[in-house]
């Protein structure tokens, strides 16, 4: 049987609100925050002209939870502890960087070698290129800075805060449930989603976003550090939409099967989601009452 995870353990806050309450508030307040970004994505056609605006919507988005969860954290605890800002064991930072990358290099290096989508010369020549660096280091500085908006929330404040009254398996499906409810009104009413129909986008992206979910909470409950979410958020939204995809040509065949709204992710999630749960018993126990 589990148990829940450490009270004692690195990076996790002791605030004496109940958190069934703490929880419940910042749902609701990331919700509120969100709907503004959301409707004007809604209302933001996907053209050259509004690539700006677009870019701005989605970061302030991604934004919403750690603003929601900062508020939920001075009204119920007055300060700011208990977001994992320590970096404990860096083992783990270098895993949360290895496992995104290697995860897509598995994906797309399955379709450069199947020929579903072919590896593309043009685009190699271009990323070995010393003209590349700047855009390179920009594009990770600004992936990471979008993601730990979204990361301080998730993982920073509900993982933790689901931590004080439920076991790893609850906490992992219900914040990852959350996520994923949460990306619904981008996917649905926004640019976010696959090249296919909405209900395949729906299909593969939510068993993709529960497993990952998953892997992140793990992650953050055995580090202590928010950081490791950061990290692998920032890498896996870079490498899987920007880098590999421009090392790899269009075909109608690997627009089904690469990305975040390919058959490939959920597969490759829900594979690594069950691995990362079979050790859910290296995790730090607290006793059962929470003190």
């Amino acid at each position: 049987m589990e148990s829940n995870p450490a009270s004692k353990m690195q990076g996790l806050s002791r605030p004496q609100a109940d958190p069934k309450m703490t929880v419940t508030i910042f749902v609701i307040l990331t919700f509120i925050f969100s709907s503004v970004f959301w409707y004007l994505l809604s209302q933001t056609p996907a053209i050259a002209d509004n690539t700006t605006y677009l870019i701005i919507y989605t970061t302030a988005v991604m934004w919403c939870p750690t603003l929601a969860a900062v508020l939920t954290r001075l009204y119920f605890q007055r300060n700011l502890k208990g977001f994992g800002m320590g970096i404990n064991k860096p083992i783990w930072l270098l895993v949360a960087v290895l496992i995104p990358i290697g995860a897509g290099l598995l994906m797309f290096g399955s379709a450069w070698i199947s020929a579903i989508a072919p590896f593309s010369y043009e685009g190699a020549a271009m990323i070995l290129s010393v003209s590349f660096i700047p855009a390179f280091v920009i594009a990770i500085v600004f992936n990471l800075f979008a993601a730990a908006g979204e990361e301080f929330g998730w993982r920073g404040f509900l993982v933790p805060e689901l931590a004080r009254f439920q076991n790893f398996t609850v906490l992992a499906l219900v914040s990852g449930g959350i996520w994923t409810v949460w990306h619904f009104p981008l996917i649905i009413f926004g640019t976010y989603h696959g090249g296919g129909s909405l209900a395949f986008s729906l299909a593969v992206f939510i068993p993709s976003v529960m497993g990952a979910g998953l892997i992140l909470a793990w992650l953050r409950l055995i580090s202590g550090s928010v950081w490791v979410a950061v990290l692998f958020h920032g890498f896996w939204n870079y490498f899987i939409q920007q880098f590999y995809p421009a090392l790899t040509q269009p075909t109608e065949a690997g627009e089904m099967m690469l990305g975040e709204f390919g058959w490939f992710a959920p597969a490759l999630y829900v594979i690594l989601a069950l691995i990362f749960w079979h050790y859910r018993d290296m995790l730090p126990k607290m006793p059962a009452d929470g003190l």
